[in-house]
């Protein structure tokens, strides 16, 4: 039997250990240290969760103030294996002996590999190392995993589930990095600061919770720059801020970043990759090409049981393309790489601190967490007990098992340890269990409410995060939308906001009476919305916009093309005007919306369903991409060089490629051959058993299609995902941009925030409704500024005022809205309606377009509406 049998995943011998006590080495006496504290918390008589908790703080690497880096791993797959052989497990650490370029797209670099041993206790492994260089701002640090071999001599890697940078991905290892010198050096900490609790302080006063800001917008990292990534946020917010500060002018699409008072980010955690199925490593972001051995090694032929001392790797820069929501899990506390620019760890507190510093003051940044779910890619990455089973999205995460529970926990601290503001939940409804003592299966409340309750500590501060839940339990159970009451873990933890009926994700608000439809919905955010998060379009809701058939109901008032009609629905300002003017709750806007450019949740990260992906997104071309915009040469180059020249052929064969996958059962071989049954020259006089593909003009049929089998199937879906992908970056429509339609959405923001007193819900004495006719549906109603005690002289202070200020007005604020919700143009007489005297009245926003002679009787279309205040 070879002693040094060959590892397979790279074709590595498995070395003797390191531990000579020079350079990089296993520090003894502070390893057993470690341990010793391992042991005390093993034999406290705290619960196994708490003890769970206490593990997880010092899993995963920590450079230490002394130089030293503590390295801590949960592995209960191999408990009672790690002692069948003392060369079973090792730490690997791969030291860099080259700069590393961050920003290459490709370079190749060689690494000196050490491997150490551990210590175990129990089902966790321990080290502590010196000799390690930290990864910081400008320089590589050592990267790091675990070596196991398992008893048929197979190597495999065991990853850091809690690492803080994975600058080349989830499958790679990761990087040890400087935590401290970036909580140090954060430019915002007098911010921070201000808004927390010292810690020495924790004991004797409750931990500050940021409370909630008056609105939000929705950013997708990848799509909201000309650069893609965080930096070039943080970039146009850099920018943005200095005009303000300046007394500069906007321009329109500048307008649409500011008037927040909060941004929340799409998921930034990793996401999935492409994995092929077949051996091709070729799309690894670390790939091991080459080995390098000792000096004494006798000569080549012997090379096989020598240790290779340098590895070889090829360093690709991270290009997956991902909504956020398609995560492995492993690796959550860090940040995607693919959305920096620089790979550092730094470049995501550069944005926070920039946001934080705005000069208009402060905006918070709120993280979207994805804990509820996880890929199957997940499978490969991380232990099996992290999972329960599998559901729709992959696999259920086992959020009961305390180990898991604690470890997930100590992912989402180390994340808003960043200096986040704020947490929204994806999936509340995902996080669920059966229980045996009730025998059904229950939602998971507790641990939601752990989520809201998770402590960030930064320099000796702590806060609490202010809640956003995303929860639409019963979903996905029959008839989900109208049972679900959005309240459940509002009523749960008291303070938190969940997402509103309004916005939650099916939205089609290109259809004629849908307000009617909806109105049911719209009376419950009147009444009961306060804490709801409100608006309409939001990452999801455009995924449902894209599904409705052309042929559909359509309400034209809103564009003359179907793209114009879904650009104005999302973005429309008689909406808008209902939602910020006047209706309670927390606004939040979607910057792809608000700016009119596409976005869909494409994904370059998937060989096996890539296709089915890509077919159920096919409305996208008929919903939001114009021909003249198809026509521009620097947009779809993927998919113009498979031979798609024009934007009809390409809407035709998505269509016959989604019916044909929909009638195979998604079977690609199947798909395939029906294409090659009714395109190309073989198809001619054939019968074609899928019409809508014969239908695509045979003049114009690109060479691709001539000969479609599944690897072309899936070069089509690939280019077609990333094409749609890249026409979804806001600077496609940074200069068409309507001018009026900025300003007027700019100005509606700042209204809201001059007053907060609209988040409330509507009292006995305020006024809402709506006139629905056939032709046409109009709200129209009028607010008074809420009270404490009832008294109507006492109005709640607004944001900057003291209550002196407040109490010494003669009359609490008012407002009036009148909005034209859909269909035909209506004269209105307002004052009748509300029985008020309008001559007391002036204009304080109209909707682009509408500037009425006399507010006693006026014309309004679709999409137009008033805001009215007292006259001064």
């Amino acid at each position: 039997m070879n002693p040094n049998p060959v590892a397979p995943t790279l074709g590595l011998p498995v070395p003797q250990w390191t531990t000579d006590g020079q350079g990089v080495y296993l520090e003894l006496t502070e390893t057993q240290k470690l341990m010793e504290w391992a042991d005390a918390v093993a034999e406290s008589e705290d619960t196994i969760f708490h003890q769970g908790q206490a593990y997880a703080r010092r899993l995963g690497a920590h450079y230490r103030a002394d130089g030293l880096t503590e390295f801590g791993f949960w592995t209960p797959e191999l408990a009672a294996e790690v002692i069948q052989s003392e060369r079973t497990l090792e730490l690997e650490i791969l030291t860099p002996l080259q700069p590393i370029d961050f920003r290459a797209d490709q370079q190749t670099v060689d690494f000196r590999r050490e491997r150490l041993p551990v210590m175990q206790q129990g089902e966790y492994v321990w080290a502590v190392v010196a000799g390690l260089t930290p990864g910081t701002r400008d320089q590589a640090g050592c990267f790091y995993w675990l070596r196991y071999v398992d008893p048929e001599g197979r190597e495999h890697p065991i990853r850091d589930p809690l690492a803080y940078s994975l600058p080349y991905g989830v499958f790679a290892p990761a990087e040890l990095y400087d935590m401290d010198r970036i909580q140090r050096e954060r430019a915002d900490l007098a911010y921070l600061q201000q808004t927390s609790l010292q810690s020495s302080d924790a004991e004797e006063e409750a931990i500050p919770r940021l409370p909630p800001p008056t609105n939000i917008l929705q950013i997708h990292v990848k799509t909201a720059s000309p650069e893609g990534s965080v930096e070039g946020l943080t970039r146009i917010y850099r920018t943005l801020s200095d005009k303000l500060a300046a007394g500069e002018a906007l321009t329109p699409a500048e307008m649409a970043y500011v008037g927040y008072e909060a941004v929340q980010l799409l998921p930034v955690e990793p996401t999935i990759e492409y994995r092929r199925e077949d051996t091709n490593l070729d799309h690894e972001f670390f790939a091991v090409v080459g080995l390098g051995y000792a000096e004494d090694a006798p000569s080549e032929d012997a090379t096989e049981n020598a240790e290779p001392i340098t590895l070889t790797v090829t360093l690709r820069q991270p290009n997956t393309q991902n909504w956020g929501y398609d995560v492995p899990i492993l690796g959550s506390a860090a940040t995607n790489p693919a959305v920096l620019g620089s790979l550092r760890p730094d470049e995501m507190v550069d944005l926070i601190a920039t946001l934080h510093n705005f000069s208009q003051g402060p905006i918070q940044v709120i993280y979207d967490l994805v804990y509820g779910h996880a890929d199957n890619q997940a499978l490969e990455l991380l232990p099996q007990q992290f999972f329960k089973g599998p559901n729709m999205y992959g696999q259920d995460l086992n959020h009961q098992l305390p180990q898991v529970r604690a470890i997930l926990l100590e992912m989402q601290r180390r994340k808003i340890n960043t200096g986040v503001d704020g947490i929204r939940v994806d999936g509340g409804q995902d996080f669920r269990f059966f229980n045996p003592l009730s025998g059904r299966v229950e939602h998971d409340d507790m641990y939601l409410i752990a989520m809201s309750d998770v402590v960030q500590e930064i320099e000796g501060y702590q806060r609490l995060m202010f809640t956003i839940f995303e929860d639409g339990r019963p979903w996905p159970e029959e008839g989900w939308e109208e049972k679900s009451t959005y309240r459940e873990l509002m009523e749960a933890k008291p303070g938190s906001f969940q997402w509103g009926p309004l916005i939650f994700a099916h939205n089609t608000p290109t259809l004629k009476g849908f307000w009617d439809y909806k109105w049911r919905r719209v009376c419950e955010v009147i009444t009961q919305g306060d804490h709801w998060i409100t608006g309409c379009g939001n990452h999801d809701t455009v995924r449902r916009g894209n599904q409705i058939d052309p042929n559909a109901d359509i309400n034209w008032n809103l564009g003359d093309t179907l793209p114009n009609a879904l650009n104005r629905a999302y973005n429309n300002p008689a909406t808008l005007l209902w939602v910020y003017g006047f209706s309670p709750g927390l606004p939040m806007d979607f910057l792809n919306a608000c700016l009119e450019t596409p976005w869909g949740f494409f994904r370059n990260t998937d060989d096996r369903y890539g296709v089915k992906v890509a077919a159920e997104e096919v409305g996208f071309l008929d919903w939001e991409i114009e021909p003249n915009f198809y026509d521009q040469p620097d947009t779809f180059p993927q998919l113009k060089a498979l031979g798609f020249d024009n934007l009809t052929t390409l809407r035709s064969f998505a269509k016959a490629l989604q019916i044909a996958m929909v009638e195979t059962d998604y079977d690609l071989e199947a798909v395939a051959q029906l294409c090659q049954g009714c395109l190309g020259q073989e198809a001619e006089g054939k019968a074609c058993a899928i019409p809508a593909l014969k239908n695509i003009n045979q003049p114009e049929l690109p060479d691709f299609l001539a000969n479609l089998d599944v690897p072309r199937l899936k070069q089509f879906a690939m280019a077609f995902m990333e094409d749609g992908h890249d026409s979804c970056n806001v600077t496609h429509s940074a200069d068409r941009v309507d001018s009026n339609h900025a300003a007027f959405s700019l100005a509606l923001r700042q209204f809201r925030q001059a007053r907060p007193w609209l988040r409330h819900n509507l009292s006995g004495s305020d006024r809402f409704n709506r006139i629905s006719e056939p032709t046409h549906t109009l709200f129209y109603g009028h607010r008074t500024q809420p009270t404490e005690d009832g008294d109507t002289h006492t109005a709640i202070p607004a944001h900057g005022q003291s209550r002196d200020q407040v109490n010494s007005q003669v009359a609490p604020q008012e407002v009036v809205l009148i909005t034209h919700m859909g269909g035909d143009p209506v004269t209105v007489t307002l004052g009748d309606w509300l029985q008020l005297d309008l001559n007391e009245w002036q204009v304080a926003l109209s909707t682009p377009g509408l500037a009425p002679d006399s507010l006693q009787r006026f014309e309004i279309k679709d999409g137009e509406g008033l805001l009215l205040i007292p006259r001064a």
